[in-house]
């Protein structure tokens, strides 16, 4: 059973390993995009659902590592990867070559989910220690939210409550007055939305705080001082939209009017999609700024999210952004070493770049990467799939076609109409 089991993982691992750039470029753009998330989550899950990440993860952390329990990388590379699949193994099943792999992902995925809780597990994570653990259970948390049906709902009662419980004891770590904030209502709206007890002044502070911290044009300050990098993607956007969206479907109620203050947000991440679409080049290359650069395509998270929702603003069509992702996705991972021998992430943009990280960057961290795989969610019939193929902004205007002309965008809804 043992020997049918690897046969199986082997057969699944060699399409997607040693590809060349030619044959790539005959795979279909979906195909190319389920290579490349097969290779990026087999060896992690695969290996915690058998309980042996700890054991076999090959870790890397940053040349100016601050010194915390390195086992925080197991939590923020499972966290974070299953925050980006999750759409995707949300998916129903097929007996296509793709449906076979998303199957043997989500099982692998739902047995990981038990070990990451499961005090007896080899692979169980550190729930209790660092404050590191507020960020990464916030991910797990929107994995969650992502594939509820597919990745929650199957989960067994002990887990479920063991999940729970440490969600619940994470009010322990007090956030820095930043972009931290919307990880606890992240977590405690995601406790709104089973219907367990949450902590709603977490949840209404953040939203307070965010709304304070937008400076405009689909911009927000990582916290009272604005720097100009990609929190707006990694966090703000995704995760203000997310906790709104659960206390919506939670059926919460307070003084602030979810409903209004979703609408208005999702208005601000279509202009800020705008703007990402507008950053990737003719060659499908994206500006490099600001900390936390390592974490690679997770800066157009979201792009991908309003494809996957299938919000797209009106500026953008299904087949430019799908398009534009795919010519990053081909730039980024088909010529360059991202992954060490044993199939795991190493720090860097765009290959091994280890002096790019910063003093809290470990190859877990870079799991954020999976972010930008999310329209995998949609099924393949769907527009984005389908959709004519057409160039892109930059492909356009350095291409000497005709493209849109871009201006400050405003929302003329103030914050006192919201209440």
């Amino acid at each position: 059973m043992r020997f049918n089991t690897l046969l199986v993982s082997l057969l699944l691992v060699i399409p997607f390993t040693g590809v060349s750039a030619k044959k790539q470029a005959k795979l279909t753009p979906r195909e190319y995009w389920c290579q490349q998330a097969y290779t990026m989550a087999q060896p992690v899950l695969e290996n915690m659902s058998r309980g042996t990440l700890q054991q076999n993860m090959q870790l890397e952390v940053s040349p100016t590592w601050d010194g915390r329990n390195r086992k925080v990388a197991y939590m923020e590379c499972f966290g974070r990867l299953m925050a980006g699949i999750a759409p995707w193994l949300a998916l129903p099943d097929d007996d296509t070559a793709e449906g076979k792999q998303r199957r043997q992902l989500r099982e692998w995925a739902l047995a990981s989910y038990k070990n990451a809780v499961d005090p007896s597990s080899p692979d169980y994570l550190l729930w209790r220690k660092e404050g590191q653990t507020l960020v990464d259970a916030a991910y797990l948390a929107e994995s969650f939210i992502r594939g509820y049906e597919r990745l929650w709902v199957p989960l067994d009662d002990t887990t479920k409550k063991r999940y729970i419980d440490e969600f619940t004891r994470l009010r322990r770590i007090d956030p820095p007055y930043t972009n931290w904030f919307l990880f606890s209502s992240t977590i405690e709206s995601f406790l709104a939305k089973t219907g367990a007890p949450y902590d709603i002044f977490r949840v209404n502070t953040a939203i307070r705080k965010v709304e304070e911290w937008y400076v405009g044009d689909g911009w927000y300050a990582d916290g009272p001082d604005f720097a100009f990098d990609y929190y707006s993607s990694y966090v703000f956007h995704p995760m203000y939209l997310e906790t709104l969206q659960n206390m919506i479907d939670g059926k919460q109620h307070s003084r602030i009017d979810y409903k209004k203050y979703y609408d208005r947000e999702l208005r601000r991440a279509q202009r800020f999609s705008v703007i990402l679409e507008r950053f990737i080049s003719p060659e499908g290359t994206f500006p490099v700024f600001g900390r936390s650069s390592t974490y690679r395509v997770a800066a157009l998270q979201p792009l991908a999210l309003m494809a996957w929702k299938q919000t797209l603003p009106k500026e953008l069509t299904c087949g430019q952004v799908r398009e534009a992702l795919t010519a990053v996705l081909h730039r980024m991972f088909d010529s360059q070493n991202n992954y060490n021998d044993g199939g795991f992430l190493t720090i860097g943009f765009c290959g091994s770049q280890p002096d790019l990280a910063d003093w809290y960057t470990n190859n877990g961290s870079l799991y954020m990467a999976s972010l930008a795989f999310m329209p995998l969610g949609l099924p393949e019939d769907a527009p984005f799939w389908t959709a004519p193929a057409e160039d892109w902004t930059q492909k356009k205007a350095w291409g000497g076609k005709p493209f849109p002309k871009d201006h400050l965008w405003k929302d003329n809804i103030s914050t006192k109409d919201l209440y």
